[in-house]
C-alpha cells in the first residue's frame, strides 16, 4: 500500500475547494479531448488563462497552511511569523506547477508523494530560514494538497479515465483514508497531551518480563516486538462452525471482545502489544484499524486494590497510576470517548473476587451505554465468567489457543536468542519437548515455555517431569542458585537461605488469595513481614524489616513493585503455588475446601493437593466429593475440580481415585463449551473416560471432540480417531481445525486422511508440512490456509485439478494471478484483516465464480472482473 500522509491531516472537505480554484474550469466541448493536458495550461495563477491574482493564490497557501497547524496542534509552539513563512513557502512550490514539464496523465502515474518532492525540489530556497518544525508543516501540507491535485485531474472530463482506472482508484482510496484518520485526530487542545500520552504507553507497555530472561541485569527486561508471539484465537460462528484468527487481529472487524485463555496464556501480553500498536506511527496494515485510537490498559487487579471501586472514565489514568494523569486537559476523556476513539483493554476480570464481578458487568454496562462507538477487549480466564456473560452487550467470544507446535518452536528460539544462548541448546530443548510427553503437554502457553527454557539452559539440559517438579525447581534457580552461581554476595551482605525467602514470600501469597487480591499495600507487606520474622531471628538479625522487605523484592525474581507502594507477584501462577504451599503447612484443610466452589480458588486447590502429603490429599479430595454431593448449584464445578487434582496426585488412595473418577463419569459426555474446557483443564485422565461416537447427539459428540482436542497431547488422537467418519459438520471441522495441535504425520495419517469431503468441509493448513501432507493422501477439494505461506508453496504443494474451493486466512502480501493454475477453482474467500483488498488480479482467474470478502474489508478493482463473478459480502 502507498503510504498515507497523515502529517497535516486535512480533510477532504477543507482541501477540495481550493484545490479547484487553483486550476481554470472546463469549457464547452472539453469532454470531446482525448489526450492528456499540459498541467501548465490548467493553472489558473499562470499564463494567459489566469483567472486567480496572486492575493488569492497566497490566501488558499495561507488557509491550508492555518488548518493544517490547527489540526496537528503545530500552531501552539510555531509563533505566527514563521506560519506566515511557511505559506509564503507553500505558495511559492505550489506556484512551480505552472513551470513543471509534464501533463496530467504523468502526473498521476507519478503518484503525489514524488509530484510533492518535485514541486519542492523546483524551489528549494522556500525553506531557507524555516526551524524544523516549520519545514515538516510545510512538507505535509505539500504533500496533502498534491494528493488532492492528483484526484481532481482524474475527475475531469477531459482526463482520459480508461488509460488510468488503478492509479485514479487509489487516488481516491488515498482520500478517503485521510478523511477517516481525520475522524481519529485529536483536537488541537489535546494533541500535545496525547503525544505524551502515547510516549508513556509506550515506556510502559512496549516491553516485558519474560521468565528466566532476568537471568542477567543487562537482559531483564525484553521489547515487546522481539517477545510478542502471534497466537491463535478461536470461536464459532453462528452455525457452531470453528474459527480460528490471529490473537491480535480479534479486534478487525469487532469492537467488543472477550477473550479467554488460562494462566500464562499471553492475555496481558496481548493487551500490551494492542495498547502500543494503537500508538504507532507506522503500523502494520494489518493493524490499521487500531490506528488513531487512544488506549486505555485497565488491569482489574489494579483498579480494584484495597476494595477500591471501579473507576469513572476520568479516574481511568490516575487509577492504575499514569503519572500523567494531572495533565489530561479538562473533558479530554470525554471527547476521546465521545468520538470513538477509545480502546479500552480491561484486562483480568479472574482477578477480582468473584462476588464482585456482577458488579464489574454493570460499571461495563455503564461505560457501554454511555459510550457505545468505542472499541473494547475483556480478558479472563476461562472457568471465571460464564458463557455468553457479556451477550447482552454483543461482545463476540472467543478464546486463546493453546500454542501449536510451531509456536512451541518459535518460542524457544526467540528465548535462546534473546538470552544469547547457543543454538544447540535450543535444539536439545525442542527434540525433549517433542519427545517427552510430560514436557509437550506442559509447553502449551508462554510462561510454561519460559519455565522449561530457563531451566533447561540452568541446569544444562536436565529438566524435571512433572508441574510441580518444574516449579520447584524454578523457585530454587531464583531464590538461591542464580546469586550464589553469579557470585554476586559480598562480604557484609544480606544473606536469605531459600527456605527461608520460601517461609516468607509464601506467606504473601496466602494472604492475598485469602483476600481475594493480587496486589498488595506495602504497609500490609511490612505488617505480615514483621509478624513472621518473630518466629525466624536468623533472618530478622539482617536488617530491619524494610531492608529485608527490599531484598525478597530485589533478589528473589518473584516479586515486583507495579507501583511504588504496591507490590505483586511476577506471575499469578507463582503466587497460586507457594500460598497452596502455605496453606498445607498451615493444614488449613477445610478452608481450601470451603473456597474450592470459588474460580480463584482452582489452581490453588491443584496445587495443595500436588503438595501435600498421601493422607492430606485423601482429606482434600473426600472433602471435594462430599461437597459435590451435598450441592446442586456447585457439584460439577467440584467434582470436576477433584478429577483435575489426579493428574497431581503422585500418590493416592486407590478407592478414593476410584471415587472421583465415578463422579466425574457422570459429566461425560459433556454438554456445553463451558464443560468441555472443564474437562479439558482436567487432563489427559479424561481421555479414559470419554465415550462415544455411539450413543451420542450429535452436540455431544462435537463437545466431546472439543475436549480431547484441547488436551491437546498424542494421547488424544485415538479418542479422536473414534469420530472422524461421523457425519456431522461441526465434528469433523473441529478435527480438521484441531491438526496442528498435533504431531503432523501421525494426525494426518489416523485423522485426516479419513475425513471425507462434502461442499462444506475445508481442510484448515497452518504450515507447509500440513499442505505437503495431504497432497500425499491425493490433495483435497477444499482448502484453508492460515499461516503466510508463498504462492510458490501452494501450487507446488496442491493437486491443480482438484481444487475447488480455497479460503486464505493470511495476508501472504501478493496479487493473485497465480491462481489461474487451478482450473477448477471457482470459490475463493479472502478472511483478509486489512482495510482493503485489491481483486482486480483474479480477472486472470476465469475459473472463478464466487468471491467471499469480509463485510468491513473495502474492495478494490472490483470492476474489472467478470460479470458473472459474484463477490459476496460476509461478517
Amino acid at each position: 500500500m502507498e503510504s498515507v500522509s497523515i502529517g497535516a491531516r486535512l480533510a477532504s472537505s477543507v482541501v477540495v475547494p481550493l484545490v479547484k480554484k487553483l486550476f481554470v474550469a472546463d469549457g464547452p466541448g472539453a469532454g470531446l479531448i482525448d489526450r492528456p493536458t499540459r498541467i501548465s495550461n490548467l493553472v489558473s495563477f499562470h499564463g494567459e488563462k489566469r483567472t486567480l491574482s496572486d492575493a488569492d493564490f497566497r490566501k488558499i497557501a495561507q488557509e491550508l497552511v492555518e488548518r493544517a497547524a490547527q489540526s496537528t496542534g503545530i500552531s501552539e509552539r510555531l509563533p505566527g511569523f514563521e506560519q506566515r513563512a511557511v505559506a509564503n513557502a507553500v505558495t511559492h512550490s505550489l506556484s512551480s506547477l505552472g513551470h513543471v514539464d509534464m501533463d496530467d496523465v504523468q502526473a498521476v502515474q507519478l503518484g503525489y508523494l514524488e509530484l510533492s518532492r518535485r514541486l519542492r525540489a523546483g524551489n528549494q530556497t522556500a525553506t531557507l530560514g524555516l526551524s524544523s518544525d516549520a519545514v515538516v508543516l510545510h512538507t505535509n501540507v505539500l504533500d496533502t494538497a498534491c494528493l488532492h491535485i492528483l484526484h481532481f485531474f482524474t475527475t475531469r472530463s477531459t482526463f482520459i479515465p480508461r488509460t488510468l482506472v488503478e492509479q485514479s482508484r487509489r487516488i481516491e482510496e488515498l482520500s478517503s483514508k485521510i478523511d477517516l484518520l481525520i475522524r481519529r485526530t485529536p483536537s488541537p487542545a489535546d494533541g500535545g497531551f496525547e503525544e505524551r500520552y502515547t510516549r508513556y504507553v509506550f515506556g510502559k507497555h512496549g516491553k516485558v518480563t519474560i521468565f528466566g530472561l532476568d537471568l542477567s541485569e543487562s537482559s531483564r527486561e525484553w521489547p515487546l516486538d522481539a517477545a510478542y508471539l502471534s497466537l491463535e484465537a478461536t470461536g464459532t460462528t453462528n452455525g457452531d462452525i470453528p474459527v480460528v484468527l490471529p490473537a491480535e487481529q480479534v479486534l478487525a472487524g469487532r469492537d467488543r471482545v472477550l477473550l479467554r485463555g488460562v494462566a500464562g496464556s499471553g492475555k496481558t501480553t496481548l493487551v500490551q502489544w494492542l495498547a502500543v500498536s494503537a500508538g504507532r506511527s507506522n503500523p502494520d496494515e494489518r493493524l490499521l484499524h487500531l490506528h488513531g485510537l487512544v488506549p486505555f490498559v485497565l488491569p482489574m487487579r489494579s483498579l480494584t486494590r484495597a476494595g477500591a471501586r471501579l473507576p469513572s472514565p476520568d479516574e481511568f489514568l490516575s487509577a492504575v497510576g499514569c503519572p500523567i494523569a494531572h495533565a489530561q486537559p479538562t473533558g479530554w476523556y470525554d471527547r476521546v470517548l465521545t468520538a470513538g476513539r477509545g480502546l479500552l483493554l480491561v484486562d483480568g476480570i479472574d482477578e477480582m473476587p468473584e462476588g464482585e464481578r456482577e458488579e464489574a458487568r454493570s460499571w461495563l454496562r455503564e461505560l457501554i451505554g454511555a459510550y457505545p462507538k468505542n472499541h473494547w477487549l475483556v480478558t479472563s480466564r476461562p472457568s471465571a465468567v460464564r458463557e455468553h456473560w457479556l451477550a447482552d452487550e454483543k461482545f463476540t467470544e472467543l478464546d486463546l489457543a493453546p500454542m501449536s507446535r510451531d509456536d512451541v518452536a518459535a518460542f524457544i528460539w526467540r528465548w535462546h536468542k534473546a538470552a544469547g544462548s547457543a543454538d544447540a541448546y535450543g535444539k536439545e530443548l525442542l527434540y525433549a519437548v517433542r519427545g517427552k510427553q510430560e514436557l509437550d503437554r506442559l509447553a502449551t502457553n508462554p510462561l510454561m515455555c519460559a519455565l522449561i527454557c530457563a531451566l533447561h539452559r540452568d541446569r544444562r539440559g536436565y529438566l524435571p517431569d512433572g508441574r510441580k517438579e518444574l516449579y520447584d525447581a524454578a523457585l530454587s534457580m531464583l531464590l538461591s542458585r542464580r546469586d550464589r552461581e553469579r557470585g554476586i554476595y559480598k562480604e557484609g551482605d544480606m544473606r536469605i537461605g531459600e527456605t527461608h525467602q520460601v517461609q516468607l514470600i509464601q506467606k504473601l501469597a496466602y494472604w492475598l488469595i485469602r483476600n481475594g487480591r493480587s496486589e498488595m499495600d506495602a504497609k500490609d507487606v511490612l505488617d505480615l513481614l514483621s509478624l513472621a520474622l518473630t518466629a525466624i531471628p536468623r533472618v530478622a538479625d539482617q536488617g530491619t524489616v524494610q531492608q529485608i522487605y527490599r531484598h525478597l523484592l530485589v533478589r528473589s525474581g518473584l516479586l515486583i513493585e507495579p507501583i511504588e507502594g504496591t507490590m505483586q507477584f511476577i506471575h499469578r501462577t507463582f503466587q497460586d503455588y507457594l500460598g497452596a504451599r502455605a496453606a498445607v503447612e498451615s493444614l488449613d484443610f477445610d478452608f481450601l475446601g470451603g473456597n474450592a466452589h470459588l474460580d480463584q480458588w482452582e489452581d490453588v486447590i491443584r496445587m495443595a493437593v500436588a503438595h501435600a502429603r498421601p493422607a492430606e490429599r485423601t482429606r482434600l479430595l473426600t472433602g471435594l466429593i462430599d461437597r459435590g454431593d451435598a450441592s446442586t448449584d456447585t457439584r460439577h464445578r467440584l467434582h470436576l475440580l477433584a478429577a483435575a487434582c489426579l493428574d497431581d496426585a503422585t500418590e493416592l488412595d486407590p478407592a478414593v481415585r476410584t471415587e472421583v473418577q465415578l463422579r466425574a463419569e457422570k459429566l461425560i459426555p459433556p454438554r456445553s463449551v463451558d464443560q468441555a474446557r472443564a474437562l479439558a483443564e482436567v487432563g489427559p485422565v479424561v481421555l479414559e473416560l470419554l465415550q462415544g461416537p455411539e450413543n451420542l447427539a450429535n452436540g455431544e459428540a462435537y463437545f466431546t471432540v472439543l475436549t480431547a482436542a484441547r488436551i491437546g497431547t498424542d494421547a488424544a488422537i485415538p479418542v479422536l480417531t473414534r469420530f472422524r467418519t461421523m457425519d456431522d459438520q461441526r465434528v469433523r471441522a473441529e478435527l480438521a481445525l484441531a491438526w496442528s495441535r498435533f504431531d503432523t504425520d501421525r494426525y494426518a495419517e489416523e485423522v485426516i486422511a479419513h475425513l471425507y469431503e462434502d461442499d462444506e468441509l475445508y481442510f484448515v493448513v497452518s504450515n507447509i508440512r500440513e499442505l505437503r501432507a495431504l497432497r500425499r493422501f491425493g490433495g483435497r477439494s477444499l482448502l484453508r490456509i492460515t499461516s503466510a505461506l508463498s504462492p510458490e508453496e501452494i501450487q507446488a504443494s496442491c493437486v491443480f485439478d482438484r481444487l475447488a474451493g480455497l479460503c486464505i486466512a493470511a495476508d501472504l502480501r501478493c496479487s493473485w494471478e497465480w491462481l489461474s493454475a487451478f482450473p477448477n477453482l471457482a470459490d475463493l474467500t479472502l478472511e483478509t484483516p486489512l482495510p482493503e483488498v485489491d481483486v482486480s488480479s483474479l480477472r486472470h482467474v476465469h475459473s472463478l465464480r464466487t468471491l467471499r470478502l469480509p463485510i468491513t474489508t473495502r474492495v478494490v478493482g472490483a470492476e474489472l472482473l467478470a460479470p458473472a463473478l459474484e463477490i459476496v459480502r460476509v461478517d
